[in-house]
């Protein structure tokens, strides 16, 4: 009996020491990578944000709109992500079940108020095309596709009125930049090239700089969200429906 019972606890401790033992062993590379990607939070000042973005020449062979699907229903609620967007930013309750009809909206943009949602665009606030030249080209399909759908960070997609929109088209900071609010432009512009570890070009560069060089030095603080490069489909990309924040 006294034998028995040694041996039962023997056996017990054995396997509390392997279970241990697994626990407290380092994850793989692939699953600390992941865990990095997925938990990376990045804070700062907004000049030393701009300062710190890399720069790279860009180029847009091999670019199609088609490569980066949207919108999407990603959570199955029947809304697609211009949607979701239109309900998140609408400073009443919309109407429309499933495709927004009605709300209030305030593009910041241009400083007009729409209460249909035939008037107002969702913006891309780093460009389909733009995402495409400063790194998204590397990217497999999966992770273009959340790029495009990106409900992780508000300041990705945005409500504004739909002729700004086209005035911008796929122009960044160098380019083009909206009537009102330049700060508040350039410090989400920011904010997604970083979320995306995206590059700028040169010309780029100089604009976010010249522009937050006049802006309240404030924080700009972004959740990195999960990247993955090299072909791969929508479907079988493993990071589909992560929005990474």
């Amino acid at each position: 009996m006294i034998r028995t019972l040694a041996v039962l606890v023997g056996t017990a401790l054995t396997a509390t020491v392997l279970t241990a033992t697994a626990l407290a062993a380092p994850p793989t590379t692939t699953q600390a990578a992941d865990s990095q990607l997925t938990s990376q939070t990045i804070s700062k000042r907004l000049r030393a944000a701009v300062k710190d973005l890399p720069v790279r020449a860009e180029t847009r062979a091999g670019y199609d709109r088609d490569k980066f699907e949207h919108w999407i229903d990603a959570d199955r609620d029947c809304r697609a992500t211009r949607d979701e967007v239109l309900a998140q930013e609408s400073r009443v309750r919309v109407t429309g079940s499933c495709d927004v009809v009605e709300g209030e909206w305030v593009s910041y943009y241009d400083k007009l108020t729409w209460r249909q949602s035939s008037d107002v665009d969702i913006d891309h606030m780093v460009p389909l095309s733009e995402a495409w030249d400063s790194g998204a080209k590397r990217w497999n399909a999966g992770t273009r596709r959340r790029f495009a759908n990106d409900l992780g960070d508000r300041r990705a997609l945005v409500a504004v009125t739909d002729n700004v929109n086209s005035s911008k088209g796929d122009r960044d900071p160098a380019e083009w930049l909206p009537p009102h609010h330049k700060c508040l432009y350039v410090e989400q512009y920011t904010a997604v090239k970083m979320r995306w570890a995206l590059r700028v070009n040169r010309p780029e560069k100089r604009a976010l700089t010249r522009v937050a060089s006049g802006c309240q030095n404030s924080i700009i603080k972004v959740r990195r969200a999960p990247i993955r490069t090299g072909p791969g489909s929508a479907e079988t990309d493993p990071w589909v429906g992560l929005s990474g924040s």
